[in-house]
């Protein structure tokens, strides 16, 4: 069975198609960073207007890239939720309406449930149940995964996700958009040592999160240590040491929530998705952390850690198989959607 996947949810277009039987067989991916990276972040009405734009030229070279026609699919999966509503909107229309034109099943796909997806990409994959971090610009959650549809958020974050404190934080230090690649890049010249940076909400029980302390703390660290005086090299040797202590941070403050559920939910597999899965410390240290306490990381590769249709076409394949998809005329986006919703 082919599915073609789409994905719209923010400011990538993700075009794929999954076979049940062959795997993953085509994919395309535009990024729009830098259209928005001009403002410092997403302009929602500009992404809505960018996905109209390459929505339909990105299904065609899809499936020109397997060789494969429209009337060859067996279903169509979208991005219904969560995200902006205008860019989730496009996909939505794009979507049903080729299932509606070739008569073919729409699955709506829960953008969160395509990251918990997503290792079911790799060729070593976790088998149910697990614990899943999902750590992206818009998420930070912790969630129990027995099976699909069935899940248990046991953390989240209660101001900033993970991402977007990277991202905020590196627009203080005046570093490009996204900030995660920078930050991350950055750090590799500092001294994490230097400064203490505080681990938000590890010193009381629960696996929640909070980020916007340690966003607050690195600005008012930059303000304190920075000035005229020091001269181009020192400044940008402090911009690399603040880097390096906010980096450590939130990947210690991540890895060590993450033992904590691990010990709480005795699962042996840990799932690791989202846009901050890209981050090479993160995985290390969860992988480090796996070998020594016994249980396996896994993570999707880093072109599928970030929003993408691969995921959403193999989200939706497992739909399709595993669920009767009742069949409406109606088109909805779900701007906000819980993953405990779906069933």
């Amino acid at each position: 069975m082919k599915v073609l996947g789409i994905e719209s949810s923010c400011d990538e277009t993700g075009i794929a198609i999954y076979d049940t039987e062959a795997g993953l067989i085509a994919d395309q991916l535009y990024s729009q960073i830098e259209l928005h990276a001009q403002y410092g972040g997403v302009v929602p009405e500009l992404a809505s207007r960018d996905h109209v734009r390459k929505i339909v030229p990105l299904i065609q070279q899809t499936c020109s890239e397997a060789g494969l026609k429209l009337k060859d699919l067996d279903a169509v999966a979208y991005t219904a939720g969560p995200g902006l509503v205008g860019a989730l909107l496009v996909g939505a229309c794009v979507g049903k309406s080729l299932a509606w034109a070739l008569d073919l099943p729409a699955v709506e796909v829960h953008h969160m449930e395509g990251h918990l997806m997503a290792p079911l990409l790799e060729e070593e994959q976790p088998d149910f149940p697990f614990l899943c971090l999902l750590v992206s610009g818009g998420h930070t959650l912790l969630v129990d995964v027995q099976g699909l549809g069935d899940y248990t958020i046991l953390g989240d974050t209660l101001d900033d996700a993970a991402g977007e404190a990277f991202d905020k934080t590196a627009k203080m230090l005046g570093l490009p958009y996204p900030g995660g690649r920078y930050i991350a890049e950055l750090a590799e010249q500092g001294d994490a040592t230097r400064f203490k940076f505080p681990r938000p909400m590890m010193n009381r029980p629960g696996l929640d999160f909070s980020f916007s302390g340690l966003k607050t703390f690195t600005r008012v660290t930059w303000e304190q240590n920075n000035s005229n005086e020091l001269s181009e090299a020192e400044s940008q040797q402090l911009k690399a040491d603040i880097a390096a202590c906010f980096q450590l941070a939130v990947v210690d403050t991540l890895s060590k929530k993450c033992l904590r559920a691990m010990k709480q939910t005795h699962h042996q597999a840990l799932v690791i998705s989202g846009g901050v899965s890209a981050n090479l410390s993160l995985r290390e240290t969860l992988n480090q952390m796996g070998r020594k306490q016994g249980f396996k990381a896994y993570f999707p590769s880093l072109k599928y850690a970030t929003d993408n249709g691969a995921m959403i076409a193999v989200a939706g394949a497992m739909r399709f198989t595993g669920k009767n998809i009742e069949q409406n005329k109606l088109i909805k986006a779900y701007p906000r959607w819980s993953l405990e919703d779906l069933d």
